[in-house]
């Protein structure tokens, strides 16, 4: 039983006439008889009753009737979420986005999503660069943000954005007024991002450029919290490496003070697995992002 012989057999019951239901189906009268002759055979069961030239539903051609519309009605609505789907009227973007990013970077991205397509439901994860990637890996995550570079071959990435990775210490600091030397960096307690974190893997790697042992430094808290550490380095002797954006407002109220060190901007990366497709939601927003906008003014430009 197909979707075209419940519409042609709605057709013939509703009218109960083969010419006029060919004509509203653009059939020809010989299709749409051989149509129901079809289904009837098929369930051996009449749903019509031919009395002369006329023809007449049976109790069971009403029965199933009302099945029929209620089938028929319900193809209609699936397709009609299809169209939905695909025109972006309906449907749901999911990002998988590391701290940073979630928190500073992508809401303004989401809110200029939101006014181009109002009727999508949008919605965060958050996490670190290594639970990010392996929720794509896993499928669990269709789309990531994460920053830095992404020790992970098997996903594919594109830089979208840039940003700046900065050294703090609260105003007490010995840094605050003698910027440290490479071999300084070992003697300052430091409070850093969980291993595993975008932040925590490119300050390594700026260290190792430096020449620095990331493994020698005194680290005395491991934070799985951008606004955690920036309040304990605040409130403390330590020091720590955090994104520009997060300290800047803290650095203009004097709370904390930037210390001149040479670190490379770093990259805010969309990944995603080669082998999976995305949804017409999320396929929009990529091309968002890739032309880099919408962006408030004063953001990390995106890289086209």
């Amino acid at each position: 039983m197909t979707l075209e012989q419940l519409r042609i057999f709605v057709a013939v019951a509703e009218r109960e006439h083969i010419r006029r239901a060919a004509e509203h189906v653009h059939l020809s009268q010989s299709a749409v008889s051989h149509a129901v002759v079809q289904l009837e055979q098929e369930f051996g069961l009449r749903f019509f009753d031919r009395i002369g030239r006329r023809i007449e539903l049976t109790d069971t051609g009403r029965a199933f009737l009302d099945e029929a519309r209620a089938t028929l009605g319900r193809a209609d609505a699936a397709r009609e979420r299809l169209l939905d789907l695909g025109g972006l009227r309906r449907g749901v973007l999911h990002v998988h986005a590391s701290h940073t990013i979630a928190s500073y970077w992508l809401p303004a991205r989401l809110n200029g999503f939101h006014a181009l397509h109002p009727d999508i439901q949008l919605g965060i994860t958050i996490a670190n660069t290594a639970e990010v990637s392996r929720k794509l890996r896993s499928g669990e995550a269709s789309l990531g943000l994460v920053e830095g570079d992404l020790p992970a071959p098997d996903l594919t990435s594109e830089v979208v954005a840039r940003d700046q990775l900065v050294l703090v210490v609260a105003p007490d600091h010995p840094w605050a007024d003698m910027p440290p030397r490479a071999e300084d960096l070992y003697r300052s307690a430091w409070v850093l991002r969980e291993q595993g974190s975008g932040t925590r893997l490119e300050f390594e790697n700026d260290l190792k450029r430096l020449g620095v042992d990331p493994a020698k430094l005194k680290v005395m808290m491991e934070v799985a919290s951008n606004e955690a550490m920036a309040s304990a380095v605040e409130t403390g002797r330590a020091a720590t490496v955090l994104s520009a954006s997060v300290v800047a407002g803290r650095i203009e109220a004097g709370l904390l003070r930037q210390v001149p060190l040479a670190l490379p901007e770093r990259q805010f990366r969309m990944i995603r697995h080669p082998e999976r497709s995305l949804s017409p939601t999320e396929a929009a927003f990529v091309a968002m992002l890739r032309a880099g906008g919408p962006q408030p003014d004063g953001a990390a430009k995106g890289k086209r």
